[in-house]
């Protein structure tokens, strides 16, 4: 880790994942145990672009994009220094357990946190929480797993 507490920036993280703008949901990584455990952080911003229509009156982070966010910090912590994932990609195969307990909300830091339940060559299960400050925001459990990149 460096002295500002990033570990991966967003030009890493897009050296890691192949997601971009406006879908890449992960503005940086600040832990990160190779094999074990990441955390991701997104800020939310009137700058993300489905706050306009979800719902304009009280514009919400969707539910779905927090558990998407997770995905993709879990999918930097399958790929991130990992030779098995040569020319592979991580994709969601499942999600158990989702469950929502706050609305993220603009000027929210959202914090990702993934670890490893279980792990195969080609195959991950992870416990994902994102906390907004101390409070949980969402949970689930999700199922990656690595396909070729074509």
């Amino acid at each position: 880790m460096n002295c500002d507490g990033v570990v991966l920036d967003a030009e890493a993280i897009q050296r890691t994942i192949p997601h971009r703008a406006p879908f890449l949901l992960v503005d940086r990584i600040i832990e990160l145990v190779p094999q074990e455990r990441a955390v991701g952080v997104h800020d939310v911003t009137t700058r993300d672009p489905w706050l306009a229509g979800h719902f304009p009156a009280r514009p919400l982070m969707p539910g779905v994009l927090i558990v998407e966010a997770l995905a993709q910090t879990a999918a930097i912590l399958m790929v991130y220094n990992q030779d098995v994932a040569a020319g592979r990609l991580p994709f969601i195969a499942g999600i158990d357990r989702a469950r929502f307990r706050r609305p993220v909300v603009i000027g929210d830091e959202l914090r990702l946190e993934v670890t490893i339940l279980h792990r195969r060559s080609d195959s991950c299960k992870l416990q994902g929480i994102a906390r907004v400050g101390s409070d949980v925001a969402a949970q689930a459990e999700i199922l990656a797993v690595l396909a070729p990149a074509d």
